[in-house]
């Protein structure tokens, strides 16, 4: 809990910008000031938790938090879910409602760990929006003071200076490039009729507001919380999206243009990765041969150390593969979770640590409960994920210094972290290294080899079982590698 009385609260505000204005002036600032921002913000409006979710491209992502926020941290959210998109297009600057009116764009998620109250402010930059913070609150019956409310106004207009400054935010290489607000988006009633249809969506669909209000929806409506594909006559694709408004019969639609499926970058990636899969193939071929021509002459111990050889290089060539067929044989799409096994998380991460490296596994120290709730994914591709956040770790851990596996669980998800105390990750890359292709750029790391698809993958991974991935720096040195998964036994997915 990180309430504060008055008098507390305005000097962890005042501290607070202190440090993050001294920063901006020195040339600093960034994720560092981005996450002070965001505990002054829980601190100064009596919060139990603070988070801040960045636009991309067509989504958000949890990219600061604090308090009981801070699990948070990585999250990617649906910002098109017409639940999201209906509270960010009316209402007043900063806006306060009950968790539960996100629905299922996250409010289980709040709600199931007690947090029955948010209220956010849409923070933009140069009039463009860059992101939302929110705070969280424990008591679903409270509500704001005007202090807190003008509070998290100001502090979002500061997060707002930050951006427009551009020293180290976006976080995202690409920008803010989605503004939920302005997007197309109706109100239907019950009987699927048209109480309100904005600009973007006169815009996209050629249809002016007139010509629509009062008249029944033009297009297919998915059921559920689907998203259906619809032609235009104009020959554009849209995607439609609906949310019931909660405490009426009303319908939320919201819709965009069909995103175009990115081609850029499988080239390179094939090039990248043949050159990757002729280490593991040549070792693999060169030892069979040896086996195959000497057998008989070769003592047991020989025999056994390239068996073991042989067999390592076979696990790193799946991994390969997997990254190709992961990077360019699917769009990414969540998997449907009907089709995701429980399975025990405790057994699994055991059972991967086995088909690990033996360098890899010496400098492993896995301290695991001995049960954890039962979580729902691909127990396949634990294996691939480990591996990966294994193998990240050990590359900027100078003479594999060791590095710690730890597991839990809280509510809705059950978790794992990969630590280090490696030369650990400056704040500003922590998203950068979840892109493809990307690598630190000091000839030190340059010269560990790969191709920069490790954690590209592990996010990718996870995020099609409706979990989610994030990085930080560890207290002391390092970083920490943590993957959230949803539990098995929890209402729905959780999807982002």
């Amino acid at each position: 809990m990180v309430d504060a009385a008055p008098d507390d609260a305005s000097g962890a505000v005042f501290g607070g910008l202190a440090e993050v204005t001294e920063a901006l002036n020195s040339g600093g600032g960034g994720l560092p000031g981005l996450q002070r921002s965001v505990e002054v913000a829980a601190a100064v409006t009596g919060a139990s938790g603070a988070a801040f979710i960045e636009y991309a491209v067509d989504n958000g992502r949890v990219v600061a938090a604090a308090g009981e926020l801070d699990w948070a941290l990585g999250r990617p959210i649906d910002l098109i879910h017409p639940a999201v998109r209906g509270l960010l297009q009316f209402g007043t600057r900063v806006r306060e409602f009950p968790s539960s009116l996100i629905g299922t764009a996250g409010g289980q998620l709040l709600t199931d760990r007690g947090l029955q109250r948010v209220m956010a402010s849409e923070v933009t930059a140069n009039g463009t929006g860059a992101g939302v913070l929110m705070v969280g609150y424990r008591d679903g019956d409270g509500a704001a003071d005007e202090r807190q409310r003008a509070a998290l106004g100001f502090l979002s207009s500061f997060i707002g200076l930050q951006y427009g400054l551009g020293r180290g935010l976006p976080v995202y290489s690409d920008g803010p490039a989605v503004t939920p607000a302005d997007g197309p988006f109706a109100l239907l009633d019950p009987e699927h009729r048209v109480r309100s249809w904005n600009p973007p969506a006169a815009l996209l669909t050629s249809r002016p507001a007139e010509t629509v209000l009062g008249e029944p929806w033009p297009f297919p409506l998915p059921a559920g919380d689907a998203t259906i594909a619809h032609k235009l006559p104009s020959g554009v694709s849209i995607e439609i999206r609906t949310a019931r408004v909660p405490g009426s019969e009303d319908l939320a639609v919201s819709f965009r243009a069909r995103p175009e499926q990115p081609s850029d970058g499988r080239d390179l990636f094939i090039a990248l990765t043949g050159h990757e899969l002729r280490t593991p193939v040549t070792v693999i071929r060169g030892y069979t041969d040896t086996l195959v021509d000497h057998w008989e002459s070769l003592p047991e111990t020989s025999r056994r150390e390239a068996i073991q050889i042989v067999g390592q290089r076979a696990r790193e060539l799946s991994r390969l593969v997997d990254r190709l067929l992961n990077a360019v044989g699917d769009d990414g799409q969540a998997i449907e979770s009907t089709t995701l096994l429980p399975f025990d998380l405790v057994e699994s991460l055991a059972g991967a640590v086995e088909e690990l490296s033996g360098d890899q596994r010496r400098h492993l120290r896995a301290e695991l409960p001995d049960a954890l709730p039962k979580t729902r994914g691909d127990r396949a591709s634990l294996a691939t994920i480990l591996a990966e956040l294994v193998t990240n770790a050990g590359k900027y851990s100078p003479n594999w210094v060791e590095i710690d596996l730890t597991a839990g669980a809280d509510p809705q998800t059950v978790w794992f972290r990969v630590s280090d105390r490696g030369i650990g990750i400056r704040p500003e890359h922590v998203e950068r290294a979840f892109d493809r292709f990307w690598q630190l750029e000091t000839g030190d790391q340059r010269s560990s080899g790969g191709v920069g698809l490790g954690l590209y993958l592990v996010r990718r991974i996870v995020e099609r079982q409706h979990g989610w991935v994030s990085l930080r720096p560890r207290r002391g040195g390092g970083t920490v590698a943590e993957v959230r998964l949803p539990r098995a036994d929890a209402d729905g997915p959780g999807e982002a």
